[in-house]
């Protein structure tokens, strides 16, 4: 394809640049969406002030986002999972645009009567849920197990506590910093909010289960967080660490590690293309029909149109928004 998109580029200082920019044409495997919607991630604030040359960053541009829906309108050499005219929703690179490129493994398709603007805010947080549950062997299934979500009032964890009502949780125990986001938690299938602010971890949690602790753990904290879950996970539990918001460094007890035969797994797909093909394809065969009945809906916070990125950002800065921030095109 020819000619120039509308997209939103990094590069240029504290927030995107709306611009013009040359219209991507699919290379062999990929396929080619219009946007129709696109979702903001924590991420693209940290790689906004990466590329801020005013704050020390590179300077250099490119065009930003994760997550986009839309309709397929090209297709590039031995595509052979999609087709023109299908409504699909991705994780990917460069989302940002009126045309977005994408590996045709990453193609999620976008149920019926999902709005793009709804639909635009799943991909990565149900392949980012799945895949920590594909880490502990439990993809398919929970079984009644009880689950720690640590970061739950995010919008990824939010997605995670619907994801693993689900795959059959049991007992679902979340945190948040929080006491104005307890409500929510217990809407999208929380049965006990941790607020971290006024409650100690490990504490609440074995309160919560009879002094047992729980069978898995998600934890999108990381730093002290991930030392406080592993007293509070049961004999022979599992924990996935996911995010590091809290810092990447810990100090742990290694007897709540060991004494417990506790497993620990850490997660994380940008970098491995295959596995997060495997984990879009687990996604495809486990969780959409979830989607898809509406058992697992996004927290949408707000949306808002195309031109009004600024906004977006600044919302971001302010860390208030309750959910996912949406941009819509056309």
């Amino acid at each position: 394809m020819t000619g120039t998109m509308s997209a939103l580029v990094t590069g240029g200082g504290p927030t995107w640049t709306l611009t013009e920019v040359p219209a991507p044409t699919p290379g062999p495997g990929e396929v080619l969406v219009r946007a129709a919607a696109v979702a903001v991630n924590n991420a693209d604030l940290g790689i906004i002030d990466g590329a801020d040359p005013g704050a020390g960053g590179s300077g250099e541009q490119a065009v930003a986002g994760f997550e986009v829906a839309g309709e397929v309108v090209a297709l590039g050499e031995g595509v052979d999972q999609v087709a023109v005219g299908d409504q699909v929703m991705a994780s990917t690179g460069a989302a940002f645009a009126e045309l977005v490129l994408v590996d045709q493994r990453y193609v999620m398709p976008r149920p019926d009567g999902l709005a793009p603007e709804v639909g635009c805010a799943l991909p990565t947080g149900l392949l980012t849920e799945h895949g920590a549950l594909a880490a502990a062997g439990l993809e398919s299934g929970l079984d009644g197990r009880s689950v720690l979500i640590t970061g739950a009032s995010t919008a990824i964890g939010l997605i995670g506590v619907q994801v693993v009502r689900a795959l059959g949780a049991g007992q679902v125990i979340g945190t948040t910093r929080s006491d104005d986001k307890a409500d929510l938690l217990r809407e999208v299938g929380v049965d006990t909010v941790v607020v971290t602010s006024e409650q100690e971890l490990t504490e609440a949690v074995l309160a919560a289960t009879e002094g047992r602790g729980v069978d898995l753990v998600l934890d999108h904290v990381a730093g002290q967080t991930f030392a406080d879950c592993l007293p509070a996970t049961a004999e022979d539990g599992q924990v996935v660490n996911i995010g590091r918001v809290g810092g990447p460094a810990s100090t742990i007890d290694i007897d709540a590690l060991s004494f417990r035969h506790l497993t620990v797994h850490g997660v994380s797909f940008g970098a491995r293309e295959d596995e997060m093909a495997r984990v879009i394809a687990g996604v495809r065969e486990h969780l959409l029909p979830a989607v898809a009945d509406g058992r697992i809906r996004p927290v949408v916070a707000e949306t808002v149109s195309w031109g009004e990125h600024e906004r977006v950002v600044q919302l971001m800065r302010d860390g208030s928004a309750r959910g996912k921030l949406v941009l819509t095109l056309g």
